[in-house]
């Protein structure tokens, strides 16, 4: 059994504004697990892809079963 790492990091600046970020998601995964997140702290400004949103979930798979 392998032991994958995800989680959701929220940062509230001093101005108020805040900003989200995924960590182990693979493609579209971050933006599921998120969303209820978004909707709570309101609109989105503005939003940058990672290395890890563009990997495919099959691969993502693949190399968590090769660890």
């Amino acid at each position: 059994m392998t032991n994958t790492s995800r989680a959701i990091e929220i940062t509230v600046k001093p101005d108020g504004s805040t900003s989200l970020e995924t960590k182990g998601f693979a493609g579209n995964g971050c933006r599921a697990a998120s969303e209820f997140l978004e909707r709570a702290l309101g609109s989105r400004g503005s939003e940058q892809l990672t290395s890890e949103f563009h990997q495919s979930v099959s691969a993502s798979q693949q190399t968590t079963q090769q660890r």
